[in-house]
């Protein structure tokens, strides 16, 4: 039975926090670190750990500076994770199948 398409969704994204980055950034030009914290109710560890999986897969650039004189840390996704992204909602949506 080809064509199920199971091995076809990414790993890097398929994991529930990671997923929730991805899809907050799909729709905004850049989040803020606290501001993914707060919409996602983790730890700034948890978080941490999970963008260092998206950054180390090119889909997502973080940019770390200074609001004032407080620290910032920015998230963008790239063109890469856009693409890995729309891949991922295709290949997701082929594995669910029609509904209705």
């Amino acid at each position: 039975m080809s064509g199920f398409g199971v091995g076809k969704i990414d790993d890097v994204i398929h994991g529930r926090l990671r997923l929730g980055v991805m899809a907050y950034l799909a729709n905004a030009e850049v989040a803020d670190f606290n501001e993914l914290k707060a919409i996602l109710e983790v730890t700034q560890g948890n978080l941490s750990v999970q963008l260092r999986k998206l950054e180390d897969a090119r889909y997502v650039a973080i940019e770390k500076g200074y609001l004032g004189r407080k620290p910032r840390t920015q998230v963008r996704m790239t063109p890469a994770g856009r693409k890995a992204f729309a891949a991922y909602l295709e290949a997701l949506g082929k594995l669910i199948g029609p509904q209705g």
